[in-house]
């Protein structure tokens, strides 16, 4: 059965910090500032998202995902991601990063009705990278929103 837990600083650092050690290792990049939650299959975890660059004036965050398994992106899964930056913080924008050479999830922010725009080296001399964003409207629109995480 997959589950999620939300955790920071104050909310049981230690699992936070493993949760950012697998997203940070997964998707070879560093962050040092962060919330997380992670996903759970049978008390494993398979994925987890990362919550940071928060900018409250601007009711803007960053979110950095990395998974193990397929099985990790349901419905209670997607709608538990976006509740914290849209219903408990109140922001009115995500951004999400994404390596050019990482299709999947390129194609499954599109999906989700991401605007993006792509530049060239961001990632180095031969890696471009995505910067897409998500508004709260977009996603209180979206057919993936079921709202069912409280």
């Amino acid at each position: 059965m997959i589950h999620t837990m939300y955790y920071s600083k104050t909310i049981n650092p230690v699992a936070n910090q493993a949760v950012g050690i697998f997203v940070c290792r997964e998707a070879n990049i560093t962050i040092n500032e962060y919330c997380s939650m992670g996903v759970f299959d049978e008390g494993e975890l398979i994925a987890g998202t990362l919550y940071h660059n928060y900018y409250p004036d601007y009711g803007v965050i960053e979110l950095s995902s990395a998974s193990i398994s397929k099985r990790w992106l349901t419905k209670h899964v997607i709608n538990a991601m976006f509740f914290l930056p849209f219903e408990r913080l109140g922001c009115q924008l995500v951004v999400l990063r994404v390596s050019e050479r990482n299709k999947s999830m390129v194609a499954i922010a599109r999906k989700f009705g991401f605007e993006e725009v792509y530049i060239p080296r961001l990632r180095g001399r031969d890696e471009g990278e995505f910067v897409f964003t998500l508004t709260d409207d977009v996603w209180r629109a979206s057919k993936y929103n079921s709202l069912e995480v409280a």
